[in-house]
């Protein structure tokens, strides 16, 4: 990128790096948090080699059933040992080679225990999914190298390092005390520009989408926190909320944690719209040199209006898939939609949809017009089957 305009996109791509670098390490989590830890002791993964319904009446009552289990990981690996469940539909239905995540119960106090210590040394906490998960995600990724090859594990590796950003900076510094809505700021444009750059090179494609995504996050963000607090949105409608409060000791901000979720949300769809009108409107340049700024932003909007159709309708869904329960239980109690989507938790759902889709609408022409000025600032030749050509 020789020309004037050039040289303006790499100062502010280096100077959003640099912002993104300087954020991360200030915020970078400590591990200081002094969170609020509940005993639920130590889990262990466990094979079921058992069901009946013998010996377990005064652990769990009537018509309860006994779960023998087998240890399969730990220092008591291979031990045997059992699991007394209660008679009812939200009991979890187990059969012999079940795989389940089993804990030590949290220690009663002798006048409440319902049986001494020792006699129920197991309880049941969740069905082992590591194995299931791990055949999913490898279906996904043949899928994808079969399909995509090279690119696709450009796209796998982008998506370990999203996942990594989420899970090991994002996640802990909020925990941390740091401020939900800077944190997810900062790991946002993180994310966009690493996963960006891997898969899609470093070039005018990718300098367009990021610097859109960018400015889009920063409208998403002002939209965000007008609409939560014209909607009056408190982030403690949940069971989660309440988890975290008690988990933090009340230092995180629910309602800050709130506006996080709908920038992170928005991230992924945001990834798909800025790449796909920065590509278009290159493919549109290098099909025809002549056209101008003009024309290019105008045939790449045609394109655009046609996708974001699609996209704001599968995120509008995406959200309506998270309230559905919600949405059935007011249904079942009679309850007007008019009335259901103004409780908060449905109403925080369709907050973020409409942030998030205004965010979208507003991606589109700015990442074409961004991709359309550099476009026309480098000879078509340069733009062919160059995604890192600077």
């Amino acid at each position: 990128m020789s020309t004037g305009a050039g040289r303006l996109v790499a100062f502010l791509l280096v100077g959003l790096t640099l912002i993104v670098l300087v954020g991360g390490i200030a915020m970078r989590p400590q591990g200081d948090r002094g969170a609020v830890q509940i005993d639920v002791g130590e889990i262990r993964s466990a094979e079921v080699v058992g069901v009946s319904s013998r010996g377990c009446r005064d652990f769990a009552g009537s018509g309860c059933r006994r779960v023998d289990v087998v240890l399969r990981d730990g220092p008591a690996s291979g031990t045997r040992s059992f699991v007394a469940l209660p008679k009812g539909e939200f009991s979890p239905q187990l059969s012999i080679g079940d795989r389940i995540k089993v804990a030590e119960p949290p220690k009663l106090d002798a006048s409440t225990a319902i049986a001494p210590r020792g006699h129920q040394p197991l309880a049941f906490v969740d069905f082992d999914r590591g194995r299931s998960l791990l055949w999913l995600a490898l279906a996904f990724i043949g899928v994808v190298l079969s399909l995509a090859r090279w690119q696709g594990a450009r796209s796998l590796i982008g998506l370990v390092i999203s996942m990594a950003v989420v899970l090991l900076w994002l996640v802990p510094a909020i925990l941390d005390g740091r401020p939900p809505l800077l944190v997810a700021l900062i790991g946002g444009v993180g994310v966009m520009i690493v996963t960006t750059v891997v898969t899609h090179g470093v070039g005018v494609k990718g300098a367009a989408a990021i610097l859109g995504a960018a400015a889009t996050l920063l409208l998403i963000i002002v939209l965000a926190v007008a609409a939560v607090d014209l909607a009056q949105i408190t982030g403690l409608s949940s069971e989660e909320a309440s988890l975290i409060l008690a988990q933090s000791a009340g230092g995180v901000s629910i309602q800050a944690l709130v506006l996080a979720g709908i920038v992170v949300g928005a991230l992924g769809v945001l990834d798909d719209v800025t790449i796909s009108q920065a590509s278009t409107v290159l493919a549109l340049r290098r099909a025809n040199p002549s056209m101008s700024i003009g024309a290019l932003f105008k045939e790449g909007m045609t394109v655009g209006r046609d996708h974001l159709g699609a996209t704001v309708n599968t995120l509008v869904l995406a959200y309506a898939g998270a309230s559905l329960p919600v949405l059935l239980i007011f249904a079942d109690q009679g309850m007007g939609f008019a009335d259901a989507v103004t409780r908060e938790v449905v109403a925080q759902e369709v907050v973020a949809t409409l942030v998030g889709s205004i965010g979208l609408v507003a991606a589109v022409p700015l990442t074409t017009a961004l991709a359309a000025l550099l476009g026309t600032r480098i000879p078509a030749p340069a733009l062919t089957g160059s995604a890192h050509q600077h």
